[in-house]
């Protein structure tokens, strides 16, 4: 057993604690995540809307921000404290495979928001959230699932292949600081403040390194490059994306992706511990 296993907090406080933390982020973040995936459609900016209608998809984030921020966490935190309790492998091992588990169940509730929230950013109709929906759900491509829920989880697997290595390079880094900054005050564990810092720099970090994974994805949930012509898949997305605009396309957007997660992540981790706390607090007391 390793020496440095957590006692996890109960399913139900991390579940709430997680989607009260992610729907602070996404709701107040907003006009960063439009600019970024504005910057990375085909066609760039101003194409995509420019600075115009920044708000645009905020009911979709809104949406699902806390159903997936909620799925995240209440499986990280519990499959955390599982491997590090039951395993040998070492603890930064156990995080990323926590933190990969807890991003699949995740992607489930995320990635049909994200594919909905990237349309209303970037579309020049200004569709309403339901039309948005209607509309993604009459897509089909080749695959049978596109027959039950459209174009809802086009991309689910790059968006995986992007989320993982995004939590398999800041779960690890992020639980490693706050053990750090704790171990250096001699506490049992860092305050909310001390993991919203640790959280923001191993975001950041994880955010610069995956751009060119988080380009394809938001390309590939769009559906079609600048000209209208459908992308048949990511290896599609990636070769079209070479061909007509270098690998410098890969890495558009970095800049306010790296600015956003930073922020968020100071905004999520700090309201995530503190929400944790408090949640943790009341249900000793009762």
């Amino acid at each position: 057993m390793s020496s440095s296993a957590e006692t996890a907090p109960p399913f139900l406080v991390a579940m709430l604690a997680g989607g009260l933390a992610g729907t602070s982020v996404d709701v107040t973040l907003f006009p960063l995540d439009t600019l970024k995936t504005r910057l990375q459609a085909p066609g760039g900016l101003i194409k995509a809307g420019g600075f115009r209608g920044i708000y645009n998809g905020l009911g979709a984030a809104a949406l699902g921000s806390a159903p997936g921020a909620a799925l995240f966490f209440s499986t990280y935190e519990t499959m955390k404290v599982l491997l590090v309790e039951n395993g040998d492998q070492p603890d930064a091992v156990s995080h990323m495979t926590a933190a990969s588990i807890g991003e699949a169940a995740a992607c489930l509730v995320r990635v049909p928001t994200e594919v909905v929230k990237a349309k209303m950013q970037t579309s020049a109709t200004q569709m309403s959230l339901q039309e948005t929906i209607s509309s993604v759900l009459k897509e089909r491509s080749g695959s049978w699932l596109s027959h039950v829920t459209g174009g809802l989880y086009r991309g689910y697997g790059i968006t995986l292949f992007r989320e993982i290595p995004f939590a398999m390079i800041q779960f690890p880094l992020y639980e490693y600081m706050k053990l750090t900054w704790a171990r250096h005050q001699n506490l049992d564990q860092c305050t909310p403040v001390q993991a919203a810092i640790c959280g923001s720099c191993s975001g950041g970090l994880a955010a610069g390194l995956t751009t060119p994974l988080d380009v394809l994805k938001t390309r590939l949930m769009l559906g079609a490059d600048q000209h209208g012509t459908p992308y048949t898949g990511v290896s599609d997305v990636l070769r079209r994306t070479l061909a007509s605009e270098g690998q410098i396309a890969l890495w558009s957007g970095v800049q306010p992706r790296v600015m956003w997660i930073s922020i968020g992540g100071f905004v999520f981790f700090g309201a995530y511990e503190t929400f944790k706390t408090l949640l943790m607090t009341s249900s000793l007391a009762h």
